[in-house]
């Protein structure tokens, strides 16, 4: 906006200049504020006071938009594979000098994309970095509606991590926020915001005065910030083994797998070296139509990598191994059993005894 001006006379005598603003001009002020300086000429002529000279010039301050996302979250977030509805924590600050509405996006920087989907966008009302039952029934949203200056936003963004994520795997996700004109309607984006070009006007202009963020430039009106999602999984695996107890013929020397020979079964599942955790680790062994369960033998729950030193499980007040006749898929017997928490580096065994046929 071009300033008004006023020339003022020529007099015979030094003239006393008093400037005034109203308001004083200061970073942060209003976009669309009226900003106006009056200026006073006192002066004499033949050293008597004539009438004051006054003019005065109005200027509209133009919008300065500035937009900030941080990630809240402290290192990467710890996910499991097969894990719904996993949150990364970000806020969004309108640091513009104006309302303005806030266009929201995500997008996979790093990571398999096979193993990652469903990415949701949040507000975090009690911005406890949590996604609760009250902010999911809300629904999820696409951008911040009327976010005023200086104002922060919680938002949380959600995703699902695919049961093929393994142990160590990360997915960097960017949150963007790109600033809009304030639609001035509830539920609805305004216009983008972009810098006015040419000289100023005597309206609102725009100048886009945001730095560059993770995947963003500077003076483009959106600002970006990374999280990382860590994948902890298990690395569990399952052996099976045999041995011969005992035979009807040569008892326990050198026994052999004939008719009414006991045999024993170990199971193993060990976790691997820097794993996660394997929790709920529930063992189901169906057997061959031509053995029959050892029931004085029972089931040994928790033993070692030798099938050794379990706690029978079967035969007490709140049982954590079971038998079951004919409750297999295909009539088989079954024998069923739970591990303890498996740690990384540890293995657990399940053990039980039968009877060749």
């Amino acid at each position: 906006m071009r300033p008004s001006t006023q020339w003022l006379g020529t007099v015979s005598a030094a003239a006393l200049i008093v400037m005034s603003s109203t308001p004083a001009m200061a970073v942060g002020t209003n976009a669309g504020d009226s900003i106006t300086n009056n200026v006073s000429v006192a002066y004499q002529v033949g050293g008597v006071d004539q009438t004051e000279e006054t003019a005065s010039d109005t200027f509209t301050v133009d919008r300065r938009v500035d937009v900030v996302v941080d990630f809240t979250g402290t290192g990467n977030t710890s996910v499991s594979p097969g894990e719904d509805n996993v949150v990364l924590a970000f806020e969004v600050t309108n640091l513009s000098n104006d309302t303005i509405d806030l266009d929201l996006s995500t997008a996979l920087n790093a990571g398999t994309a096979g193993n990652i989907a469903n990415f949701e966008i949040y507000i975090d009302a009690d911005n406890d970095g949590v996604l609760d039952a009250a902010e999911l029934a809300a629904g999820a949203v696409t951008f911040l509606d009327e976010v005023i200056e200086d104002e922060t936003v919680a938002v949380l963004v959600v995703a699902d991590i695919g049961l093929g994520a393994a142990d160590g795997d990360t997915f960097d996700v960017v949150l963007t926020a790109d600033a809009h004109a304030a639609s001035g309607t509830a539920g609805s984006l305004g216009a983008e915001l972009t810098s006015t070009t040419g000289v100023n006007t005597s309206g609102v202009d725009t100048v886009l005065a945001d730095g560059a963020g993770t995947t963003d430039s500077a003076n483009a009106g959106d600002f970006s910030d990374i999280g990382t999602y860590e994948v902890a999984a298990a690395a569990v695996t399952v052996a099976k083994s045999s041995a011969v107890i005992s035979d009807p013929v040569n008892g326990t020397t050198n026994p052999k797998a004939i008719p009414g020979a006991v045999i024993e079964y170990c199971i193993t599942v060990a976790n691997g070296s820097g794993a996660a955790t394997a929790t709920s680790v529930n063992v189901n062994d169906l057997l061959p139509g031509d053995v029959t369960y050892d029931a004085t033998f029972g089931i040994f729950v928790d033993g070692d990598a030798a099938c050794a030193s379990g706690t029978r499980g079967d035969n007490i007040a709140v049982p954590t191994a079971s038998f079951s006749s004919g409750t297999g898929p295909s009539g088989e017997d079954e024998v069923a059993g739970s591990l303890s928490d498996i740690a990384a580096g540890v293995t657990r065994s399940l053990y039980f005894r039968v009877e060749i046929d």
